[in-house]
């Protein structure tokens, strides 16, 4: 159950970043609201999580899922091309929270 509130709190949160997108620094009332509101649940939600994970760990988790979701986000919605070095650095994340899952007897399972 953490890791589906864990993956919520991801969910909300690149909510909350593409909204900071569209809101153009805050000139734009709708995405404006939706980045407060997106922030506020992820955070509640982050907060539950660590009740059943180490900080660490869960931060770790969240925001590279976070880094790996907005990066997708940015190319579909906004067209914002990612170079070799951007889509390797990406996969390295990615890498690194397989074996947070895979190996670490810190993360629960």
């Amino acid at each position: 159950m953490p890791y589906l509130i864990l993956f919520a709190a991801v969910v909300f949160e690149t909510i909350g970043t593409t909204a900071l997108q569209a809101s153009q620094q805050f000139t734009r009332i709708g995405p404006s609201i939706t980045v407060v509101v997106a922030y506020v649940i992820s955070f509640i939600l982050l907060g539950w999580v660590l009740k059943f994970m180490p900080v660490g760990i869960a931060y770790a988790l969240w925001s590279g899922m976070g880094i790996v979701l907005i990066a997708g986000a940015g190319l579909v919605i906004f067209g914002q091309k990612l170079d070799a070095a951007a889509i390797l650095g990406l996969g390295l994340i990615l890498a690194g929270i397989v074996v947070i899952n895979l190996f670490s007897t810190t993360a629960p399972h």
